[in-house]
C-alpha cells in the first residue's frame, strides 16, 4: 500500500535529510518510521524533571526487543542523583550533557544474574566464560537500548547515546557499585531537548555502501563514500563544525591507538570486573 498523501511532506523531508535531496518516494510510512528516521543526538537539555514512571516506562519498551533464547543477559542502571552523574561525566571525557539531562540510563552486559541462578540451583554454569556468552549480554543490551531511545524520542524527550562509559570501565563499575561480571556497555542521556541549542539529523552513508545483495559487493563503495564525505562536510559546515568529511573522522578514530580513548585495554578491563572470555 502506498503512503498516506497526507505523510508524504514528512516522508520525504526525513528521507532527504538523512540521505541528500531528491530520494523516492518509500512505499509506505508512518509515525513510527518518522520517528525512528528522525533520531538526533541531542547534548543539550533543559533542567525540567521528567514524569514520575518515565523510567519504568522506557525499561518497559526496553524489555518488549528481542532477547537471545530469552536469556535476558542485561540489565540497566538509572542515575538521576546530581553528583553521580557529575562523577560519571569526568569519567566520560567532562561530557556536560551527561551532568544536564535529568536522567542518565547506563546499560549493562549482566551475566552475574546467571550466575546467581545457578548458584541458588547448585549448578555450574559451564557456558558463562566465554566470549559468545559475553557478546550475546552485549547485543541483547544494545537491542533493549535501542528500544527505550525510540520510546523516549516517540515522547518527544532526547536522547544521545554514551560509549565514553567504556573509557574507565573499572572506575565506572566502581562509581555504580558493580558486581563481578557486570559491565557498563554504553551510557544513554534522557531529558527535554533546550529549544536553544536545537540538534539537527545527522547524514548518513548511501545505502549502496551498506545494503549488500546476496553477497558482500564493495564495488561502488569508494564513490559513496566520497559522495558522502562532500554531504557531511556540507552538513559539518551548516553546523558550525571544521567541515572535514567523515573520512577524516573514520581515520581519527580508527588509524591510530590513541584513537581509542583507552579503550585498547579492553581485554584486561574484562577480566578485571570477572570476564575470563575464553
Amino acid at each position: 500500500m502506498p503512503p498516506d498523501t497526507a505523510m508524504m511532506p514528512a516522508a520525504a523531508s526525513a528521507m532527504n535529510a538523512r540521505y541528500g535531496a531528491g530520494q523516492p518516494a518509500p512505499p509506505a510510512w508512518n509515525q513510527v518510521i518518522e520517528t525512528l528516521l528522525g533520531h538526533r543526538s541531542v547534548r543539550s537539555y533543559l533542567g525540567d524533571a521528567l514524569a514520575p514512571g518515565t523510567a519504568e516506562l522506557l525499561v518497559a519498551a526496553a524489555q518488549s526487543a528481542a532477547t537471545s533464547s530469552n536469556m535476558q543477559l542485561w540489565s540497566v542502571l538509572a542515575v538521576e542523583d546530581p553528583q553521580r552523574r557529575e562523577r560519571l561525566a569526568v569519567l566520560a571525557g567532562n561530557q556536560r550533557h551527561i551532568a544536564e539531562a535529568p536522567l542518565f540510563l547506563v546499560w549493562l552486559a549482566d551475566l552475574s544474574r546467571a550466575e546467581r541462578i545457578g548458584e541458588r540451583q547448585g549448578h555450574v554454569m559451564a557456558g558463562l566464560p566465554f566470549t559468545e556468552t559475553f557478546m550475546v549480554a552485549v547485543i541483547d543490551a544494545a537491542l533493549a537500548a535501542q528500544n527505550a531511545t525510540v520510546a523516549a524520542e516517540s515522547l518527544g524527550l532526547g536522547t544521545v547515546y554514551i560509549g565514553s562509559m567504556r573509557n574507565h570501565p573499572e572506575a565506572v563499575a566502581a562509581e555504580l557499585g558493580l558486581p563481578p561480571q557486570v559491565m557498563a556497555v554504553f551510557g544513554l542521556c534522557v531529558g527535554w531537548p533546550d529549544p536553544a541549542h536545537p540538534a539537527a539529523v545527522k547524514p548518513r552513508l548511501g545505502q549502496a555502501a551498506v545494503l549488500h545483495r546476496e553477497q558482500y559487493d564493495a564495488g561502488v563503495e569508494a564513490t559513496t563514500v566520497d559522495a558522502y564525505d562532500a554531504r557531511f562536510a556540507a552538513f559539518q559546515r551548516a553546523e558550525g563544525m571544521a567541515a572535514a568529511g567523515w573520512t577524516a573522522r573514520v581515520l581519527d578514530r580508527l588509524g591510530s591507538v590513541k584513537g581509542l580513548g583507552g579503550r585498547d585495554r579492553m581485554r584486561e578491563a574484562l577480566r578485571v570486573l570477572g570476564f575470563p572470555l575464553g
